[in-house]
Parts: C-alpha cells; structure tokens; sequence
C-alpha cells in the first residue's frame, strides 16, 4: 500500500511539474472571433492580423483572434446577433452599425459637421476618451477607432447641381437613419440597400448615386461604375472595432489590458495609413478619368445648409445625445477660432 502511495504521489508530482513547465500553458487559449466585411488583402486586415500575432505573442499565446472577412459572417445585423449567440464575440463596424446598441456611435459622421481632416484630429484629440467610454456603459468595448476618412457623393450620372442629384437613383445604406434624414432634407428620397448590395445595384442600374470615401470606392470596385465625383465632403466616416464585453471581461485583466493597448495601436496605424490610401485613391480616381465637380460656394453653403437642418431633424429624434455633440460642437469652435479660413475638402 505505501509503494502504491509513493507512485501515485511521484505521478501527481510529475503532472503538477508538467503543468508548470515554461512555455505550456495550462489552460487553453482564449479565443475572439471577429467579423468584418474588409476583404482579405486589404490594408484593414493586413494591420488586424499584424495586431493578432503581435497580441499572441504578448500574452504568451493566452489570447487569440480569429477574424471572418470580406462579409461571411453577413451584415452587420446578422453579426450583432451571432455576438448576443456567443457564436462571435465582435468585429469592425461603420458607426451607423453599432447606433442600435450606442446611440452615439454614429456622432462623428453627422452630416457636412466637419470641413477637413484637421477639424476631425483636434475634436476626436478632446472627445475621444468620453466616445470610447459610452460604447463600455451599452455593453461593447471599443478596442479602436480608425478614421475611413471623408466620403463624397459620385455617380454614373452627372452630379453638378442639386438638381441633376435629385433626377438620380440615391442610394443610402441601410440602418443609416443620418444619411436617410440627409438626404430627405435635401428634397431626395433614397433607395436604401446594404452595402453589400451596392455594387450589383451599380451593375443593374437599380441605383446611380452612392457615398464612400476614395479609398472605399476603390476596395469595394465600385470605381469601375462611377463617373462622377461631387469634390466636396459629405460626412466623416468612422471605423470602430469592438468586441462583447461580458466576453472581453473573461479574459484575465493583464491581458485585457495588453489586448487594449495592442489593438488601439493597429488602430491608430491604420488610421495613419487610411490617410495616405485615400490620398493615392484620389490620384488614381483621377487616372482613370472619373469626372471631379468641385461646387461653387453658393452650392456650398445650400448643402451646408441642409445638414444644418438634418442634424436639428436628428436632435428632435434622440438620435444622439445633446451632451457629446455640445462638446463636439465648442470643440469645433475652438478650432475654427483659431483656424478662421476654411480649409475645404481633404481627400
């Protein structure tokens, strides 16, 4: 009985010994799968999965991120509810996406609100941290912000006037309540479709207007319909990745901190990098011959105009909170104090 002792004591040793043993973690990986519709090859999931080695080898290969691209998972809404399944535990969404679940995810891409890429830097630099902390108090946290940049009305048709706008086919993407009521002050009643519908819509002439930032038109093909761009930026697009956060919190606090810090990293390099892709999609727009209409002040300031009414449509429906835009709004007045000549459109 004492050698049968002594065995089962030298075995157990031997499988704490093991357990113990540098390199061989003794429980498995923690796993977040996260849904996007970049396709695979894009500039977006080249830095996530850069971000994901860099995040296993951190936290010594605890945490672990498997990402579903180019849509596979569905829309926005079918991942939304796959998240509240346990079936994905988050992904990278347009603001308008998550507006369902955090009513301001969507406040940076209010309509005609800023004029240049400069105005954006100095607001998000003071709003930023008060953005990021309403996405925890609904649930989700926000891992990152990536600006996708300006996006600007084109068309297959001529779009030099109000008018020529309204004679088109407007798409407005679906659940995008900022676009619809934008569009709908602007005298136009959009078509509205998921994103994933545009390009064959494009095809088929079921639609002839679209939005999208250079960059995007070019990742999405939609350059190869378009034939006109309207030079003048309609709203700021913003990419946000976010996960569960009942999910996130199962993760041990080291690591959720190692995975914040590593992940709003890829994020603020992509955001560096979406900057200069729409710069060289620019160019390249103008390569291929698509049409560039810069509006003349009077048409301006007429659209500036309507997305001054559509943000007071927008306010009497609680689709954002007055508190966050009252910041975002003495910010801009800060800055344009100080920066008095208007900078225009940036590509």
């Amino acid at each position: 009985m004492n050698r049968l002792r002594s065995r089962l004591r030298a075995g157990l040793i031997a499988v704490a010994a093991l357990l113990a043993a540098p390199g061989l973690p003794a429980h498995a990986a923690q796993v977040l799968k996260l849904a996007t519709i970049a396709p695979e090859g894009s500039g977006w999931m080249r830095e996530m999965r850069a971000s994901a080695a860099l995040l296993k080898e951190r936290t010594a290969g605890r945490v672990e991120l498997k990402f579903y691209p180019g849509g596979v998972m569905g829309n926005d809404v079918a991942v939304l509810r796959k998240m509240k399944l346990g079936q994905l535990q988050g992904g990278a969404f347009a603001g308008a996406e998550l507006s369902g679940v955090y009513v301001d995810a969507q406040i940076y891409s209010l309509p005609f609100l800023f004029q240049d890429q400069a105005e954006v830097d100095y607001v998000r630099a003071r709003v930023d941290a008060e953005y990021r902390a309403g996405f925890e108090q609904a649930g989700l946290v926000a891992l990152g912000f990536a600006g996708a940049g300006f996006a600007y009305l084109m068309g297959t048709r001529p779009l030099r006037s109000r008018d020529e706008l309204i004679a088109t086919k407007v798409w407005a993407p679906q659940g995008d309540v900022y676009a619809q009521v934008t569009f709908e002050a602007g005298g136009i009643q959009p078509i509205v479709l998921p994103i994933s519908d545009v390009y064959p819509s494009l095809t088929t002439g079921l639609i002839e207007t679209v939005g999208n930032t250079h960059a995007g038109t070019i990742a999405f093909q939609w350059h190869t319909r378009v034939k006109h761009v309207v030079d003048f930026p309609l709203t700021y697009v913003m990419g946000i990745l976010a996960v569960d956060k009942k999910a996130f919190e199962r993760l041990a606090p080291a690591d959720q901190e190692i995975a914040r810090e590593v992940l709003n990293g890829g994020m603020e390099r992509l955001d560096a990098a979406t900057r200069k892709d729409n710069q060289g999609a620019f160019a390249a727009l103008q390569r291929q011959g698509i049409a560039f209409f810069r509006p003349d002040a009077q048409e301006r300031q007429f659209w500036v105009s309507i997305g001054e009414a559509a943000r007071e449509t927008l306010a009497t429906r609680q689709a954002f909170s007055p508190e966050l835009y009252a910041k975002i709004q003495a910010a801009l007045a800060e800055y344009r104090a100080a920066h008095p000549v208007a900078q225009g459109a940036a590509p």
